[in-house]
Formats: C-alpha cells, structure tokens, sequence
C-alpha cells in the first residue's frame, strides 16, 4: 500500500506526523508519502535519523488549510495545500489511500470533491470505533453529515456493517439504530421513517433501535446516527475517559497509604484499561463511501496515533473495502427493486 499523508493537517504538525510515518514504515507493509513543506518535513525526518528509509518520501506542497477556514472555501482556493494535494495523489492512482490529521470538514469536502462518491451513496460517513465491554463498536457518522436524511441512514447502516466484517472480522454484524427508546415507535420522525428502511434491507443485520447507555455495552456491532448526534457521542465519550482515569489517580494520590499500596496491585490493570480507554489505539476514523480510502485523525493526534491510523488505511485497502460496499449497494438496489416489481 501506498499512502498520502497530509503531514501539515493537525496540532502537532509537522513532528507528530512525521513522527508516526516514519513508525509505521518501519512497522508495517507499506510505503508513505509525506505532502507539505519540504524543508519542514526533511527536518523532522533529520531528526529523527530516518533519511535512509526508502519508503518514505516527500512531495512538496507550498500551502496549508487551517482548522478555522471555511471547508469548501478552503478546498477550492488552495490548489496547492498538502491536504488537498494528497487526495488528488489517490485520484490520479499514484496512492491508494490519504490521511490528514487536519479540518475534518476540509478533508470530507476534498474526498467527495476529488473522488467522489460510490455510486448509490448519497453522501459519505465517519466510521468511528469506540470501545465497549468485550470489544469495539463502529459510531457513524461520528460528523461527517450534520441532518442526515433516511436514505443517508440506511447507507451507513450497510456500509459500517461491510467494515465491521472485513477489517474487524465480525461475522454477521449487529446492527442498531440510536434511538431515545427501544421501541419502534420512539424518536423523532427521521429514525422512525428510517426503522421501517433498515427492517427490510436484506444486507445487514439489524437489530433495532439502541439506546446511548446500551454502546458501551456492545449490544451492537455498528451503531447509525446522524452526524450532529454521532460527535456529541463521540467527544462525550472521549471527555468521560479522560475524566475517568483522572478520577481514579486522585482517588490513589488523596487516598493515603493504603491505596497507593493497593495501587501498586491493581497497577498491571489500570494500565490495561487506560490502554482500552486510549484513543491512540484505534488510530483513525474511514470516510466511508467515497470512491477511494480517506482516514481522517483526531487533530490532536500524537505519533502513536498516526502511526495505528496508517494500520487502518492498510486493512482498508488490503481487504478492498470499496470494492465491497459498491458491490454490496448494487445488491441491496437490484433485491429492491425486485421486490418493488412484485408488488
């Protein structure tokens, strides 16, 4: 695999990026493309000791978008920006995939711009994986489409739950639909338009409506929502496992002697869970449905983190994923249609 990283895209660009290239060249099958700044790129690779690495290469760009800019704005006037230049390496084929740490908004508008998206998909989605009790779930759109219509729903019902199977294994994926109820009556009128959608889709496994307390729990393998809901979700979840982990070091530093012992006993799990509760260690969030493979990364993100987003986009391609949510669109349009002819 061959990627495109935006290495001027975040807030720690362009160290933590380069940072996390050069890792994942060492650590991994696949060779990178790092787009921005030559000079600004070549000195964080200098000093890093990594000028010998053979799979890393730059290809200059002499503008940057800015988290603050308007998306499309952005996209249009800045021909030149890493961001925008990346995804146009996907586009003309000399990469398979691109990555950016960058404006999310910049990032979705540049893929469905220069992409564009399978045919069948309305509009793309972010596929974000959260952890739950047992394993991972798959949030989307975690803010990609801020009103999503039913049509959007279902798509990213089929499209996650393709995901869930080929890069996480999942067999069969549960599907749910985020909901202020279980019963199929509840919510506003787009999920209740939506239950009746996603009940006759013959491609996924759909398992109702979920509520917000059940994702942790892993009832579900995918959970759809719409993109203004699926961030709320998303950074609430982020802000809840920080919180936690800081609760729980005040309680060992204010607890006294006993429970900084009792810490050192319990430190191997704590650790453990701190990991799971990591957001670093899921790397990034696929746009899915765009005719091409996009990750997009948390702004923040550090080496670790770029360097498990660069493992995403490889499994991404490696098992072909946009090969099999176009393949699966058709199927699910021809099942339709057959069934619209019987009646």
């Amino acid at each position: 695999m061959k990627l495109a990283v935006d290495a001027m895209g975040g807030d720690y660009a362009p160290k933590q990026i380069v940072m996390g290239a050069i890792e994942a060249v060492k650590k991994y099958d696949c060779e990178i493309v790092l787009v921005g700044d030559r000079e600004k790129i070549e000195a964080e690779i200098k000093a890093n000791n990594a000028q010998n690495l053979d799979r890393l290469t730059i290809h200059h760009t002499t503008e940057v978008i800015e988290m603050g800019e308007h998306p499309v704005e952005a996209v249009r006037k800045k021909k030149d920006s890493s961001l925008v230049v990346a995804t146009k390496l996907v586009k003309t084929g000399e990469c398979d995939g691109v990555l950016s740490a960058g404006s999310t908004g910049a990032a979705t508008t540049a893929a469905t711009l220069f992409l564009r998206t399978i045919k069948g998909v309305d509009k793309p989605s972010i596929a974000t994986p959260l952890p739950t009790k047992d394993g991972l779930v798959l949030l989307l759109d975690s803010g990609a489409i801020v009103d999503s219509k039913p049509k959007d729903l279902t798509e990213m019902a089929l499209m996650g739950s393709i995901y869930s199977q080929y890069v996480y294994g999942i067999d069969n994926p549960k599907v749910g639909l985020l909901n202020v109820g279980e019963e199929e009556t509840k919510g506003n009128k787009k999920v209740q338009t939506t239950y009746p959608m996603l009940k006759g889709m013959n491609s996924i496994n759909f398992i109702g409506n979920v509520e917000g307390r059940d994702i942790p729990t892993g009832m579900a393998d995918v959970v759809i929502c719409d993109g203004f809901v699926g961030n709320i979700v998303l950074k609430f979840a982020e802000g809840l496992a920080v919180t936690l982990l800081d609760l729980i070091k005040d309680a060992i530093k204010n607890g006294g002697i006993f429970a900084k012992l009792g810490a050192v006993l319990v430190m191997p799990a704590l650790k453990k869970l701190g990991k799971r509760l990591d957001v670093t260690e899921y790397g990034g969030a696929p746009l899915l449905g765009v005719n091409g493979c996009c990750i997009i990364c948390h702004g923040s993100s550090d080496a670790k983190s770029i360097c498990s987003a660069i493992n995403v986009a490889n499994e991404y391609v490696k098992n072909n994923v946009v090969d099999r949510i176009r393949d699966s669109i058709e199927k699910e349009e021809m099942l339709a249609d057959d069934n619209n002819e019987e009646k």
